[in-house]
């Protein structure tokens, strides 16, 4: 069984191509090929299917809103094997990976995914490196919450785009007391609020660089896997939330900050309450899987 390995800013996937979605993609199996001992290693698999195939074969009820049948999907699964509505990383490593291996001809198109249709530009794609900007849909705004971790209570915004995230800004915290904190264990958070789980997005506000650019620092621990080096979604919840706190009117604004992670960084638009996600993608390596090993998984 083939697979490719890549990376959006240093969060990890498994890539599969399975176009006639026969592959059972079982919780054990994603969760053991996620494994960084006893499998390949990843934040996450990547299934790439026709989204016609996956009803055809059960894996989807019905089709995500604007998601046509000869579309592209990206099933995307956690690395414990549950599966996620949506991946901004993923969808960049996804639509590079169609492009770089001629499974897609054109720079525009849709990429299906269950939050619904994700429109991408593919900037670049070599057999390595890509560049692409995800239309992420719409920002919702869920509510204040609050987020506790280190022993510390970290308010923050509540923000649905296409999964759900609590982004904290942290008006005290550097760059070096940010990353000093302890992402080991999962923050506490509040489960009426977000009864499916939360992304958790711990961040600096809002500043100016350098080069003139507004950026924050962040980072985040994702449902399903833990401690990331980044998250898509993720960047553009914290992007919205910095925003936001700093005046930015979300449903009628226009603007765009640079989002610094762990694993690069990345440049989140908001233009009239939709969101776009600009950065790399990275595909490291291509090979097989042992079919033994798959079965046995």
């Amino acid at each position: 069984m083939e697979f490719s390995k890549g990376h959006g800013t240093q969060n990890d996937f498994v890539v599969l191509p399975d176009p006639d979605a026969w592959l059972e993609l079982t919780e054990s199996r994603v969760a053991a090929l996620c494994d960084r001992q006893r499998g390949l290693g990843a934040d996450g698999v990547l299934r790439v299917a026709r989204a016609s195939a996956l009803i055809e074969t059960g894996v989807l009820s019905e089709l995500p809103a604007d998601v046509s049948p000869q579309d592209w999907f990206m099933d995307y699964r956690n690395a414990d094997g549950s599966i996620a509505e949506m991946c901004g990383n993923g969808v960049r490593v996804f639509a590079h990976y169609l492009v770089a291996t001629g499974l897609e001809s054109r720079e525009e198109f849709v990429v299906g995914s269950r939050a619904g249709a994700r429109p991408v530009v593919v900037h670049h794609a070599d057999p390595v490196h890509g560049e692409v900007t995800v239309a992420m849909g719409k920002v919702r705004v869920l509510g204040e919450s609050t987020a506790a971790l280190s022993g510390r209570d970290f308010t923050g915004l509540g923000i649905d785009v296409g999964n759900p995230h609590l982004a904290c800004v942290d008006p005290s915290l550097t760059h070096d007391s940010l990353y000093a904190l302890d992402l080991e264990q999962a923050p506490g958070f509040d489960h009426t609020l977000f009864p499916h789980g939360v992304n958790v997005e711990i961040l600096t506000p809002l500043a100016v660089g350098s080069d003139g650019r507004k950026f924050v620092d962040m980072r985040v621990y994702e449902r399903g896997v833990g401690e990331t080096r980044s998250c898509g979604t993720g960047t553009v919840a914290a992007a919205a939330s910095a925003l936001a706190r700093d005046g930015f009117d979300l449903a009628h604004d226009s603007g765009h900050i640079e989002v610094r992670i762990p694993g690069g960084e990345v440049t989140v638009g908001i233009e009239n309450g939709a969101a776009w996600l600009r950065g790399p993608s990275v595909l490291v390596a291509t090979g097989r899987i042992a079919a033994k090993w798959w079965q046995d998984a």
